[in-house]
């Protein structure tokens, strides 16, 4: 997928799921394209290194793109705020990712590339369903990543979830992308300013968990996440624009509302959904956390943010791995060596000079229920 031809049938081929080009595969894709899982056009060739990044502002510099292309990736996922829109103005919003498609042109012209969006690529700083134009937002976001006309991502009335499948059967790599913006119900924040500033000292935010009847996800899509957690993979890959393990550091995360994050651990041990591997954005920071208590096996999730957005007051999390984190510009990449019996699982984090920063290495098969 090295010239520009080809990257733009294989990106439009795996939205669509065009299993025709690949031997095999169609009795795989029948069945799924309605649940907006797609299969990677060179389904024959085992996924082994795969590249992501969040929060990376319009206006500013890039120079994270060079080490990012050094390295080759054989796939890019985006986790979020891919641009800083920030408006209720669709030609502001418009404007902005058209100025992005410029900086993004040296990574999507050798690269495959799936994403997701976040809050300011949604169209407003920690927005839910309360934004008015989040269907025109999506329309934006879809034209931007050419997402096919008839994609079954453009769904209506619902957000921009989606799946993909990559590799052989042996060795397939399942990368389930979920919405956490277009049905999310509104947050809880402190109420009041003095008890703001005393959590902000110790890097806290103003969230707090809701309530059980409110929701991230909306229930149609926890449907379709629970289908995708039944189809066979050998590695799953879900990349959440937010932090899926982070204990509830008062900004924006999955522990905001702890019965999903809940729902979610327990769909996986439901369904014996085996190679979990979570990977997250929006923080400003990179970590890589880990929680084995009330899970069916470790469960990971490697936070990388941002390729251009910092923030030094990096929050608790009582499962940070190692207490280790960073704060400057970085990408992260996970690498699976499927040479091995046993194939071994490298997740990293490295800086906007390519300088591994955060590194840690797992056996596929210490995700399992063996």
């Amino acid at each position: 997928m090295s010239n520009i031809t080809k990257n733009n049938m294989t990106r439009r081929e795996f939205h669509l799921g065009a299993a025709a080009t690949v031997a095999g595969a169609t009795a795989l894709t029948t069945g799924l394209m309605t649940g907006g899982t797609a299969l990677a056009e060179e389904a024959g060739k085992p996924l082994q290194r795969i590249l992501f990044g969040s929060c990376c502002h319009q206006n500013k510099p890039q120079p994270i793109w060079d080490p990012i292309l050094k390295l080759e990736p054989e796939l890019f996922i985006f986790l979020g705020d891919n641009i800083y829109g920030d408006s209720r103005d669709m030609g502001v919003l418009k404007a902005k990712y058209d100025k992005q498609r410029k900086n993004f042109a040296p990574l999507l012209k050798k690269t495959p590339a799936v994403a997701i969006w976040d809050d300011h690529d949604f169209g407003e700083n920690d927005a839910g369903k309360e934004y008015p134009f989040r269907d025109q937002s999506k329309d934006l976001f879809f034209d931007f990543w050419d997402e096919p006309k008839d994609s079954p991502r453009r769904r209506d009335g619902d957000g921009i979830y989606g799946s993909w499948l990559y590799g052989p059967e042996e060795q397939r790599v399942q990368v389930i992308l979920p919405d956490l913006r277009y049905m999310r119900d509104s947050l809880r924040t402190v109420t009041s300013r003095e008890a703001y500033r005393e959590r902000d000292l110790v890097g806290f935010g103003p969230y707090l968990p809701v309530k059980e009847e409110k929701t991230m996800l909306g229930e149609a899509q926890w449907q379709w996440l629970e289908e995708q957690l039944k189809v066979p993979a050998k590695l799953r890959i879900i990349g959440s624009s937010l932090q899926f393990l982070s204990s509830q550091p008062g900004w924006e995360c999955w522990s905001n509302f702890p019965h999903e994050r809940k729902r979610l651990i327990d769909l996986i041990e439901k369904h014996k959904a085996e190679g979990v591997i979570f990977i997250s954005g929006d923080t400003h920071w990179a970590e890589l956390s880990c929680q084995t208590e009330g899970a069916p096996y470790p469960l990971w999730d490697l936070t990388s943010s941002g390729l251009t957005e910092t923030w030094p007051n990096v929050s608790p999390n009582v499962y940070r791995w190692n207490d280790k984190s960073f704060a400057g510009q970085n990408f992260g990449g996970i690498y699976i060596d499927w040479e091995q019996d046993d194939p071994m699982v490298v997740m990293e984090v490295r800086d906007n000079k390519g300088t591994r920063v955060l590194q840690h290495s797992i056996l596929l098969s210490s995700l399992s229920f063996k």
